[in-house]
Formats: C-alpha cells, sequence, structure tokens
C-alpha cells in the first residue's frame, strides 16, 4: 500500500489542535521533536488519513489539517485497513504502527471547536522505529 504525506503538524501541548509545518524530525523511540505527544511510549505519532479530514468537510465542519491533533495526514492509504504491527517506511524513516483509533476520556479543545473528533475512529498511532526527517510530499510504504 502507498500514499503520500499531505501535511505535517505539531503541538506543544496535548489536547490541542496542531499547527502545521513543512518539515518534521523524527527520533527513534521518541517521536516528531517538539510535539507534546512525543516520549516513550506507544503512541509515537499519530497518523489521519485527509481523506477522513475531507469527508468531515462535507459534514459540514470547518477544519483542516492538523485540527484533529494528528503529526501526519496521507493521501491514499485507508490506516483502518492497515493491521497492527505493520511497518510504515517514509524516506529513511521507519515506523510500526501500534494502536488504531483511541479512546477519549473526555472531549478536548478538538471536539468543541469542530463538532465531532475522528481520531478515536480513523486515526492510527504508530512508534518509530528508525528516526529521520518527513516533509510534506514525501512517499510512504505500508508493508503489512
Amino acid at each position: 500500500m502507498r500514499g503520500r504525506i499531505v501535511s505535517l503538524a505539531i503541538s506543544r501541548h496535548k489536547g490541542t489542535k496542531k499547527d502545521t509545518v513543512e518539515e518534521v524530525r523524527v527520533r527513534e523511540d521518541h517521536g516528531v521533536e517538539g510535539d507534546a505527544h512525543a516520549g516513550p511510549w506507544h503512541r509515537q505519532v499519530s497518523l489521519l488519513a485527509s481523506e477522513s479530514i475531507q469527508r468531515a468537510k462535507e459534514m459540514g465542519l470547518e477544519v483542516s489539517f492538523g485540527d484533529f491533533a494528528e503529526n501526519i495526514a496521507t493521501l491514499g492509504i485507508d490506516w483502518t485497513r492497515v493491521p497492527l504491527g505493520s511497518r510504515i517506511r517514509i524516506g529513511e524513516v521507519e515506523l510500526e504502527l501500534t494502536q488504531i483509533g483511541k479512546e477519549c476520556h473526555r472531549k478536548c479543545a478538538i471536539y468543541y471547536m469542530a463538532g465531532d473528533c475522528i481520531m478515536p475512529r480513523e486515526g492510527v498511532f504508530a512508534r518509530v522505529i528508525k528516526g529521520g526527517t518527513l516533509r510534506v510530499g514525501d512517499s510512504i510504504e505500508v508493508q503489512m
């Protein structure tokens, strides 16, 4: 399965939308440098299909990249169909898919801003196996 990065985003605080950037540096077993979700755990990087964001827009939500707190928005990959443990290669970077969706214990700023949050249903999370630099436009290859 192949796709590409259409947006990259980071935030300093959890539970908030992320600001889009043109490139990020990811560190092995840490995540995206400067992002609040980075650290030694299984959800170091979050990914969401841009197609999911587009569907939210078509439902009338005024949302854009970063609004669902995704680090990487992709084009061409249906993350809900990618099994846990799959390897994701983006240039020199290698990720391992560790979680599909998430449980929200409380409604966050994203929910109140957008009226819904698709990350619990359609977002995925990964840990960094090999670090490097990611840029908007980079090709993604999923090895299932």
